[in-house]
């Protein structure tokens, strides 16, 4: 069967894949200072689907399930009862992005739209997610909480960063993809 990453080689998906965990992991600390604006642009999210579009839905799952975790070990940000749930929003993300990317490019036979397919019904995809999770969690603990009210949150409070996401990502998959085939020939 034919590899439909962008990267063909193991080695090759572990390279990148680790630099997109490391990415995950610094790049909070560029909005870090100010925590309102950590949460509205999401930093964490674009390694996540970078990951999921070019190594594949493995690798984007695993690095996305892993990043905020290893984060949250590491320096205690973003919190546990955060953590959780952005590790399986995150998680998804990465899985749904990899796996729709390459059934839209069957099916559109095109990357750009491929790609914003892929990343809206990710985004859309993850955030149900995270929201199901956090509602199990809060359920767990005893607090009291509306799922109406976490899924406005998700939506509604993170706008800027479905707006960036959707700026970023694709032209920055088209730039690896070229990068990578170039470094093939």
């Amino acid at each position: 069967m034919k590899d439909r990453t962008i990267i063909g080689s193991p080695l090759r998906k572990l390279t990148f894949s680790a630099m997109f965990l490391a990415l995950a992991l610094v790049l909070p600390f560029l909005t870090g200072q100010i925590p309102q604006i950590g949460a509205l642009l999401s930093p964490m999210h674009i390694p996540a689907f970078l990951c999921g579009l070019v190594c594949g839905p493995l690798w984007g799952g695993v690095v996305g399930f892993v990043s905020p975790l290893l984060r949250f070990l590491m320096f205690s940000m973003p919190p546990i009862m955060a953590a959780i749930p952005m590790a399986f929003e995150l998680a998804a993300y990465g899985a749904c992005a990899g796996i729709l990317y390459r059934v839209f490019r069957k099916i559109f036979d095109k990357k750009i739209p491929s790609l914003y397919a892929a990343l809206v019904i990710s985004m859309l995809g993850g955030r149900v997610v995270n929201a199901l999770v956090k509602s199990a969690v809060l359920g767990l603990s005893g607090s009291e909480f509306s799922l109406f009210v976490i899924f406005l949150e998700l939506f509604t409070g993170t706008w800027a960063g479905i707006v960036l996401q959707l700026v970023i990502i694709p032209p920055l998959v088209v730039v690896l993809e070229k990068f990578v085939v170039a470094r093939k020939s």
